[in-house]
């Protein structure tokens, strides 16, 4: 089976974030003072991770921005995928390459071959350095996610196998863009 029954990344129990130093970032991003974080505001900060994830969690949602509370909930969420990372760059060079990735990667309980991994490294190494970035890295792991999640769909018997048609194959993709 080339994927693991239960993907769930290595959960970390780190202290919530001190409220008054969130507080603070909030209100440097919350320009208008509104008490929500625009879209707007958004592109103009310099967090761009939190563009990343704000963006997908909560924009098409809630028109009205983001507020304190769903500021903190991210800003743990990233704190996180940080100490994730941290654990798996091992040389601590800011960036994650193959042999991290896979032992990431196996540590989720994927079970990849090499020439896949290159696959990874290739697709999600935007700096061209065989080797991914902070933000990449989640977004590798939450695609691969996605594209778990979608297979064991068709994966009827959990085999690590499946057939599917040629529009299916199209709505399985379409469905995880």
């Amino acid at each position: 089976m080339a994927y693991h029954n239960q993907y769930r990344p290595p959960h970390y129990n780190s202290a919530p974030p001190d409220q008054g130093f969130l507080w603070n970032i909030f209100q440097r991003v919350d320009k208008d003072r509104s008490g929500a974080i625009s879209d707007t505001e958004l592109q103009q900060s310099s967090i761009n991770i939190f563009q990343l994830e704000l963006k997908d969690k909560y924009s098409p949602k809630n028109k009205g921005g983001v507020n304190f509370n769903e500021f903190a909930g991210v800003w743990k969420y990233i704190s996180d995928w940080q100490n994730i990372f941290r654990t798996y760059d091992r040389d601590n060079s800011g960036f994650i390459d193959k042999n991290e990735l896979k032992q990431a990667l196996t540590g989720f309980g994927y079970h990849l071959s090499d020439q896949f991994y290159n696959t990874l490294i290739e697709k999600f190494d935007r700096q061209k350095k065989s080797q991914v970035a902070f933000d990449d890295f989640i977004q590798c792991c939450i695609v691969l996610q996605r594209l778990t999640d979608v297979f064991r769909r068709y994966d009827t018997d959990q085999d690590g196998w499946i057939q599917v048609s040629y529009e299916q194959y199209l709505s399985m993709v379409f469905n995880v863009v």
